[in-house]
């Protein structure tokens, strides 16, 4: 018997543990909801700030949604990053936001971070939230996230439901999993508490976000979502992840493959060295028997596989039902995707290597046609161990 199929059948099992359940924004239901037919809206003490650049794609769509918002907030800021298209024209359309020209970038800190600082330093609300251009919300989106903000306090972030139009898009199939399994939110018992963030949807209050420094404390970081997060465990603030479900959605790669690559490259490998050694290791044997899987597929359309036919379609049946289970709160991947794994999962290997590549020898990405240095990664040592990692 081929011991890589005991490896396979105990890293589909790990599979499983790491992303068992993907805890779900939801709005309580314990009182009617009011909608914009049976009431006028509800304001909130809360200000939305959208960092955005070169965001004409998308920018009306998000506005749009905040202006039908059963809860509306008292402010929203558009922070326009030094785009050189016509989002900050766009964004004008709209009376009731308020569109700041951001200033050009200052040494030290990454594009989103400043901008974000900018907006926060502007905002008049109890409750700060971040939200990035992409990124719709239901007309009970904001009410479902300041309700369940109010319940577990500290930093509260949201990984929207992807919404895809083209057969490219659900190449992120790999990408959607393996983020969510690294922050640990979906294992069994966590319930959404997390060791890290997702950064299309932030909130916070404003004393919290005080407290750990704003953005000013992760000012240099690629990937301040996950720095941001690391800092409110420094100072003992939970945090806690959510998926989109109806609530919130987004579709994040609409300008083709190369805007994929390009999206996945900049962060995804420096965000894997911000994960717990032994998630990162759980992490890398699941991908690794995920990747044995196919290997046994090849040997047996090319060569004499050390198992069975049958035990081959069976491993294959295996995995492709589990990532199918996976994906479908993440995003409408659709079960297709997850039977053609093999072209998602090798897409997956690709561009991390090149994520790889990018971030720990040429300490270099480009993102909205900005390079972006990369400093050497930060140390978090007196952050609280993680309970499970």
């Amino acid at each position: 018997m081929d011991i890589r199929l005991f490896l396979v059948v105990a890293g589909w099992l790990v599979g499983w543990w790491l992303l068992w359940r993907v805890p779900s924004l939801r709005i309580a239901t314990s009182t009617p909801r009011p909608t914009r037919a049976t009431r006028p809206a509800l304001v909130s003490a809360c200000t939305v700030i959208i960092p955005a650049r070169n965001e004409e794609q998308s920018i009306a769509n998000l506005l749009a949604s905040l202006l039908e918002q059963t809860v509306a907030p008292a402010q929203i800021l558009v922070v326009d990053d030094q785009s050189d298209d016509e989002t900050a024209a766009i964004a004008r359309h709209f009376a009731s936001v308020t569109v700041v020209s951001g200033e050009p970038v200052p040494p030290g800190w990454t594009g989103k971070a400043w901008a974000c600082h900018q907006g926060a330093q502007l905002a008049s609300g109890d409750v700060l939230v971040f939200l990035d251009a992409d990124v719709v919300l239901a007309p009970d989106g904001l009410a479902a996230l300041l309700d369940r903000h109010a319940g577990v306090g500290g930093l509260l972030s949201v990984q929207p439901y992807h919404r895809m139009e083209r057969t490219y898009e659900r190449l992120s199939a790999l990408f959607n999993i393996i983020g969510f399994m690294g922050v640990g939110a979906a294992s069994p018992g966590r319930d959404g508490r997390a060791h890290g963030a997702f950064g299309p949807c932030l909130v916070t209050s404003r004393h919290d976000y005080d407290v750990v420094g704003g953005h000013g404390s992760v000012r240099g970081e690629i990937i301040e979502d996950i720095a941001m997060s690391h800092e409110y465990e420094h100072a003992h603030l939970p945090v806690h992840i959510y998926g989109g479900g109806d609530a919130i959605s987004f579709r994040m790669y609409p300008g083709g493959v190369g805007q994929l690559v390009e999206g996945w490259s900049k962060n995804f490998a420096t965000g894997a060295g911000n994960v717990g050694p032994i998630r990162l290791l759980l992490v890398g044997f699941w991908v690794t028997c995920t990747l044995i899987s196919v290997q046994y597929v090849i040997e047996a359309a090319f060569g004499s596989p050390d198992i069975g036919r049958g035990a081959i379609l069976f491993v294959y049946v295996l995995f492709a039902v589990q990532l199918g289970a996976m994906l479908r709160p993440l995003g409408n991947f659709g079960w297709l995707t997850a039977l053609v794994y093999p072209g998602p999962l090798g897409i997956f290997v690709v561009v991390f290597a090149r994520s790889a590549y990018l971030t720990l020898v040429r300490r270099r990405v480009i993102w909205r046609g900005r390079p972006i240095p990369l400093s050497r990664p930060r140390r978090w040592s007196q952050a609280p161990a993680p309970t499970d990692e």
